[in-house]
This record gives C-alpha cells, structure tokens and sequence, in this order.
C-alpha cells in the first residue's frame, strides 16, 4: 500500500481510498496501490464488501496525461480494472467531482456504483486523440448498447449523475454524506449476501442485436470522414463488444489505443491540452498582488461591446455599459436582452438566471458614472483617434489604481497609454467576437503595465471562461499577425492562377472549418480594407500589394452584410463563386503581367502553414510572444486551426523545421522578404531542436 491508496476496515467493509490531489490522476503508484488494496481485501475472510471512494474534489478524473505517448509501467488501468472486476466480494464505487476517462472506466469495473448528484461521469479521451484504454469500448456497450456508448465516447461529452442512473450506469444517486451511504449500503450488501456483478458478464445492452448493429452501421457513416482515427477505432471497438469475447475485446481495445497513442494527431491534440495549461504561466505573475474587481464597466455598446458586457454578467459582474448617445444605448441593451431571450428559449438557462443577469446591467450615456468600478474595458470603434478622445476622458474620470483595458485587435496600447497619466494601469484585451462565445482572449502588456494589472487580467479570464494568452504590443499582436501572413500567403496565389474556392476547399480538407476567403466574407472585407489603408503609409513600396480585396471593396462587396464578397451570398442558394469577383482577379494579373498557373491542394496548404509558422517564429525572436505553444493555442482558439494538428508551431515541428525552412527558401525569389526563413530556423535545426523544446516544460 502507499499514501496515495489507503486501506481502512469498519464493520467488515473495507474503504480504499484513493488520495492524489488535485485531481486523483491514476499514476502508476496509485494503480500499483490499487492492485495491492484489492488483493488485500479479496484475500481477507473478514471483509464482506469493498467500497472505492477517493480525497478531495473529485473521484479519478482521468489517467496521468504526463504518462501518454511514454512506455507505461505496468500495472496498467486495464489489468486494475480487470482485478477489480475479478474480486469474489462485491465492489461499490462510489462517485464525487468528476469521474472522467480512466477514473470512470475504473467506476465501471466495480460491481456497483453510487454518486453524488453534483458528479459527473463521461470518457472524453477522444479530445486527446485516444480511446477509452481501461475497458470503457467493451464495459459501457454492455450496459447501455452501441448509440448510448458512442454518443458518449465519440463526443466526449460527460453526463450528470442523473442521466448515468437512468441509463443504468450507476444504481443510486446520493444527495450527500455519500460515505456514509456508500457504508450502509456496503454493509446491506454483507447482510443480504449480495454477490458480485461483474460488468463483463452483463448483457442488457445486447438485447436487441439489430437494433445495436443498426447503430453502429450509422455512427461509421457519421464518423467517416473524421481526421482523427480514433474516432473509426472506437466504432471498431464497440462493434467488438458484441461480436467478440469480452477478452478479445479488451485486446482490440489496447491494440487501438497503442496504435493511436502515438500518432501524429494525438499527439498533436496532448500538445494542445498542455499548451492551454502552459499560456496562464506568465512572468508577472511571480511577485503580483491582484487587484480588486468587483465592478466592470464597457465603453461601446457595439457588437463587441454588448458581447463583452455579456461576458461580464454572465460572470457575475455588475457592469455599467457606456454610449454616446441614447439611441445606441437602447440598441445595445436590446440586443443584451434578446441574447438572454434567446438563451432561456434555447434552454440554456432559465429565467431567473437571466433576470439576475440583467438586473446587474446598468446603461448610461454619462461617463461620469465609470467613478467607481474597479475595470473598464474600451470596446469603441476600432480607431486611435476615437480611442484616443475615450481613454483622456476616462483618466479624469476612473479611480485611482481602476485598470483600463483597450480592447483592440491592432492598434500599440503603448501609444494609447502614453496620452494619458496613468500608463501603469494600461492593458490591451483582445476579445474575439463573438466576445460571449469565444474562448480566446489576447492579454496585451505594454511597456509600461503594471506587473499586478497582468496578473489581475489573468485571474479575469478565468472567471470569464476565457483562455488568456500573454502577447506584447505589435501590429495584430500574435494572431492577427499571423492571420496577416496566412492572408498574404493566400493572396500572392490567389493572383498567381489559384481561385478563392481552390484555397477554401484546401485548407477545409486540411481541417480549417472555414477557409481564409469564406471567413474574409462572414467578417467583413471592409475590416481588413480599414487596416490596410491605415497601414498604407508605412508600407515598402517594394513589398509585393495585392489589390484585389481593395477593388472589392471599393465597389461596396463586403461579404456577407453585403450580399457580395469573394462570394455571392443570399437567395437562398448558400455561398456561390462570386463571378465579378473572379473577373478583377483576371483583370489585376493582366495588369501586372502574371501568366496564372495551376496549384495542387497540398502545395496550398504547405504554403500558408509554412507562412504561418515562419510568422511565428518571427513573433518569438521578437518577444511577441513567449513562446511557441502560446502561438499555438491563439490559433487554435481564434481562428479555427484544427485542433488535432496542434497549432501551427507544432505542425511545422511534425513536418520537420529543416522541410519547412527548405521550402521558404524555395518560395523566396517570388518574395524575398515575405518568404525569408526566421533566423530561428537555423538556431534550432543546427542543435536538433524543435519549437516545442522552447515551450519551457
């Protein structure tokens, strides 16, 4: 036995406890201490039942993740499981917290199962490009049949302690005192000479043979075109607890999750696990003292206004939204409004929470009334001048040591900051829109910022739901400078011989849900217009420019809210190709003389991935960023990178940095200084390095 299983008897029940804060991860200490608890139990005549409960928070939420795609000691969860199901004493598990992948495959080994109503269960190893690995494809079918189990096991998505009793997953739910409960109930089980039940021998799942096969039959068509193969080999492995020996089962379950543990994708998708984890480590954390805030108010009850006060008052906040004029106000609350209409009639939430909600909304028109909250955030148009006029008008106003944050998806903070008297308190907040929606939120510190005002924007984010990123000040920042790059990436081939839909329909096969002409359209093509004109001083007029978005423009195709763009929009026909569009697109490479070639799906690919990567790598000799998983997990976050590739750092360490750098060479006498390989490449190739050896671990 070790500290971290312990083993207690009370009146002929043994009690192994699994303690491993914070979350019980199943090491393998604890699966060793597990084996040794039950052999104990099992060999002991005294013991007529055992109950499985763990410390803290939570029941085993999951397998050691620092364990994956590394040689595992034995014993492994399945040969745990396996000798928990094997006791000749009935097992209780008895559930708090999360009971997740591992921790429920070991719940589902026990011959029973208790919980609390607050717990939840679910096998979610699919969002690590895995498979259950402890008996979950062949345990789960058996009670619940094919659809049930692959709804949980394809989606990953847990369920409440509710929905497992009704669908026979665990006997009781407990309302509290659940060691006390699991106790009584062990001992009625002594007294009633209840047998074991072991889950390998149950079969309700299996009494309509049909009706499973029919569900598998239609979960492989939905899974098809699936770019993780863990997917297919969970149908696979379902499809097997019917036709197969629960052992011969279990076998193809570990072959599968052998297989896939170390693949490309997963081990992509364990990158963009710990990379999330990794962003909210950040210097200014280390000596901080986090500031007060209890009250928020919003500058800008436009779209990214209203999406940011949500944000806020579904966190709890009280906020204050600011407009300059009646009419925009009462617009920007009506839209308030109808979201939490929309939510109560979706069922998200009920009305009492969004009458809560709303009472914590106060709008005004004064910005005298910012006095005394503890944060504003600036969400005017995206304008230095305007911000300019806001933040001189907020420095007469807010409070001593209020932190004003700019929500700003390019503009230098640094240059905002200095116009008023407190740069310290100065902080960039790059929310994505959907503000409410969007998980992504780009913290930007300035030359200035307050070591305490990073930290404090950190702390924020979680309390938002949001995955905070550290950027310093530059054009864009990380994302959208890298998004620039991608753009530009694209642009140079679409005016070389490839079309807006080729490009699209590219990167949508390599995993984008959209490609890069399909998002210019939903967002607006005169939001990239605005930046390029404002940028248009600064511009080398040796740089390659291409027009073709401007000419769009200039003729009023906007995308989306305009009905045109690099599409046609409307008429209920979805997006078709844009022909006038196609037409300035020939007319600008007859004016500049370019014989339009053909592009292969792969070559578009690897241009704008290695476009992007380079970008990156730019971004982390610059100081931009802090390191090459932050990159990562803005892409992943914002702007629709797949997830299952990791982020572009990542891909471009799986296709190779000397592959990548060889190509941007080869690209470079069409651009030279566009396509110049990062010296970055170098420093790292010559010591056999990656990007992900930079992240710090």
């Amino acid at each position: 036995m070790t500290a971290q299983v312990r083993y207690d008897v009370t009146d002929g029940v043994a009690l192994i406890r699994i303690s491993n804060p914070p979350v019980n991860a199943l090491s393998q200490t604890i699966r060793q201490g597990l084996i040794d608890a039950f052999e104990k139990a099992d060999a002991d005549d005294d013991i007529g039942a055992i109950v499985l409960m763990a410390d803290g928070k939570t029941f085993p939420a999951g397998a050691d993740v620092r364990e994956f795609g590394r040689p595992r000691a034995a014993p492994i969860l399945s040969d745990v499981c396996a000798r928990i199901e094997d006791c000749t004493k009935p097992v209780l598990a008895a559930i708090h917290g999360h009971a997740l992948g591992g921790g429920f495959e070991l719940a589902l080994a026990c011959h029973y199962r208790i919980a609390l109503q607050d717990a939840t269960m679910g096998l979610p190893e699919v969002n690590l490009g895995v498979l259950p690995g402890g008996g979950g494809t062949q345990r789960v079918p058996r009670i619940v049949g094919a659809n049930a189990a692959l709804e949980m096991m394809v989606t990953g998505k847990p369920i409440s302690a509710d929905k497992a009793a009704a669908m026979g997953l665990i006997e009781k739910v407990i309302h509290k005192n659940l060691e006390r409960a699991a106790l009584a109930s062990a001992r009625n089980m002594i007294a009633q000479s209840t047998p074991p039940r072991p889950t390998r021998d149950r079969h309700e799942g299996f009494e309509d043979p049909i009706q499973f096969s029919e569900a598998i039959k239609s979960w492989r068509a939905r899974v098809a075109g699936n770019f993780v193969p863990s997917v297919r080999c969970i149908v696979d492995c379902v499809e097997a607890a019917l036709l197969l020996p629960f052992e011969a089962g279990i076998a193809l379950e570990r072959q599968c999750f052998d297989d896939c543990e170390t693949g490309p994708q997963a081990t992509a998708l364990r990158h963009a696990f710990f990379a999330e984890r990794r962003a909210a480590k950040v210097p200014e954390l280390e000596g901080a003292q986090l500031r007060d805030v209890s009250t928020i108010g919003v500058v800008g009850a436009g779209t990214m206004g209203v999406g940011i006060a949500i944000s806020c008052l579904d966190a709890g906040f009280p906020v204050t939204l600011v407009e300059r004029d009646d009419d925009g106000l009462t617009r920007g609350i009506a839209r308030i409004k109808d979201n939490y209409e929309k939510s109560v009639g979706k069922g998200r939430i009920d009305q009492s929470a969004a009458n809560d909600r709303l009472s914590r909304l106060n709008g005004t028109t004064d910005m005298g009334r910012l006095s005394d909250v503890d944060l504003v955030i600036e969400a005017v148009f995206e304008d230095e001048t305007v911000k300019r006029d806001v933040f001189q008008h907020l420095d007469k106003v807010l409070r001593p040591g209020a932190i004003l944050a700019t929500n700003t998806s390019y503009l230098d903070i640094d240059a905002l900051a200095a116009t008023i008297s407190r740069p310290e308190d100065v902080v960039g907040y790059h929310f994505f829109s959907p503000a409410h929606i969007m998980k992504l939120l780009e913290i930007v510190v300035g030359e200035k910022t307050h070591r305490d005002v990073v930290a404090t924007g950190f702390a924020l984010a979680k309390k938002l739901r949001k995955v905070p990123v550290r950027a310093g000040v530059a054009d864009g920042f990380i994302g959208n400078r890298v998004l620039a790059a991608y753009r530009l990436a694209a642009d140079f081939m679409l005016e070389d011989g490839a079309s807006p839909a080729q490009i699209d329909a590219a990167m949508r096969a390599y995993g984008f849900p959209l490609g890069p002409y399909q998002v210019l359209d939903m967002a607006g093509l005169d939001i990239s217009w605005a930046r390029r004109k404002r940028l248009a001083a600064t511009r080398d007029p040796d740089d390659r420019y291409v027009a073709i978005g401007d000419r769009m423009c200039e003729e009023g195709w906007f995308g989306q809210k305009s009905g045109r763009g690099y599409y046609v929009h409307g008429h209920g026909l979805g997006p078709v190709e844009n022909q006038d569009a196609l037409a300035i697109i020939e007319d600008e490479r007859r004016r500049k003389n370019i014989t339009p070639r053909h592009f292969e799906a792969d070559e578009i690919q690897q241009r704008c991935l290695n476009a992007m990567a380079n970008e990156g790598a730019r971004l982390l000799q610059e100081g931009v960023a802090l390191r090459p998983s932050d990159i990562d997990v803005v892409l992943l976050y914002g702007y629709g990178f797949p997830r299952f590739r990791g982020g572009p750092m990542m891909a471009a360490d799986q296709r190779g940095l000397l592959a990548v750098k060889n190509a941007l060479l080869s690209y470079q006498p069409e651009e030279p200084k566009f396509w110049a390989p990062s010296p970055l490449f170098d420093e790292l190739i010559k010591n056999g390095r990656h990007f992900s050896d930079l992240n710090g671990d």
